[in-house]
This record gives C-alpha cells, sequence and structure tokens, in this order.
C-alpha cells in the first residue's frame, strides 16, 4: 500500500459511523449595487485602465478621437458603427485592437471576451499593445455569478481585469507581458 492509500484508509477508519452532514449552499448570486455603471468604471479606472462614460450617440465619435493615428486590428462582427475610419491593419503590423465584449462586471471591473461577434479571437485582443473595448451599459452586471450565468463555459472566455500587468519578487509592476499594455474602455450609455 503506498502513502496515498494509507491516508485515505485512515481518514475512511476515523470517520466510519459518523452522521452525514448536510452542508448549505445557499451561495449569494446577486450583489445589490444601484449605480451598475458608476462602479464598473470605478473598478475598471482602479486596474489603471482609462475609462470613458459616453452616451450611445457619441460613441462613434470617441471611438474615432481614441483610435485616429493608430493602425488597429477590425474584428468581424463589430458593430458598423463602431469602425473607426482609421487604417485597418493586420495582427503583425496593428498598434491596437478595438472590441465588443460579453459582458462586464461592476463588483470587479472585469470585462469576459467570449469570441462572440465583434470581440475577436484570443491573439486579435492579446498581440496588439493597446485595446479599446466598448461595452454598453445593459451587459454590466453586479457580480461574477450573474456574468456566469449569462456566458457559456464552452466558449473560450478571456476574463480582463486591467491592462496586462505582473510584478516580480519585489514588487516591480511590469505591464505589456502578456496582453496589452494599455486598455481603454468606453461606457456606452
Amino acid at each position: 500500500m503506498g502513502a496515498r492509500e494509507e491516508i485515505l484508509a485512515r481518514v475512511r477508519q476515523a470517520v466510519a459511523g459518523a452522521p452525514e452532514v448536510e452542508i448549505p449552499r445557499g451561495y449569494r448570486t446577486t450583489i445589490p449595487i444601484e449605480d451598475l455603471v458608476g462602479r464598473f468604471a470605478e473598478r475598471v479606472d482602479d486596474y489603471r485602465a482609462t475609462v470613458h462614460v459616453v452616451p450611445s450617440a457619441d460613441v462613434p465619435a470617441k471611438i474615432a478621437e481614441l483610435t485616429a493615428g493608430r493602425r488597429m486590428v477590425i474584428p468581424d462582427g463589430l458593430a458598423e458603427e463602431w469602425r473607426p475610419a482609421v487604417p485597418e491593419s493586420d495582427l503583425a503590423r496593428a498598434d491596437g485592437v478595438i472590441t465588443g465584449c460579453a459582458v462586464g462586471i461592476a463588483e470587479t471591473g472585469t470585462i469576459v471576451l467570449d469570441a462572440g461577434p465583434g470581440q475577436g479571437t484570443r491573439a486579435q485582443t492579446l498581440l496588439p499593445d493597446y485595446h479599446l473595448c466598448v461595452i454598453r451599459a445593459d451587459q454590466v452586471v453586479a457580480g461574477v455569478p450573474e456574468a456566469v450565468a449569462r456566458l457559456d463555459p464552452a466558449d473560450p472566455l478571456t476574463w480582463i481585469s486591467g491592462p496586462s500587468a505582473t510584478s516580480d519578487i519585489e514588487f516591480n509592476r511590469v505591464e505589456g507581458v502578456h496582453g496589452p499594455r494599455t486598455l481603454e474602455v468606453i461606457i456606452s450609455t
């Protein structure tokens, strides 16, 4: 008998005859947040991303302003009104990418991409140094359980909480190692 089997045998012997215990699973599935967009914007900003809360009618102009002079990857299915009048580029020469998203989480400031229309591939969203993400106010939910309920676990999910960053053992922060160094978010209200 190996060490693992011996330990498990001892545990089984110790709990033999113990009564079954029902473990309550009353997990919180909603978080009461009055201003979802405000909390989401605050949390995204906490991650060192730049946030713009813009009326939906002004989103195209804001996109044009933020992408001026940049060569952008434009994923298939991006809303026509969000397509900036800038040079569209292939991934190898792109300065940035513009995407929509599947859902945003107010409590954590997390953006989730599920490779749906206008969200691009993982390579398109992780390789360029600049990521401009547009999220509609109705895509913002309070917490992670609500976000998960909107997502299909079979989809390739990318969870983004700020620009790519890592820290070494001395807590020196380095940005852009595993994805875009700059994350800019437009929240369309």
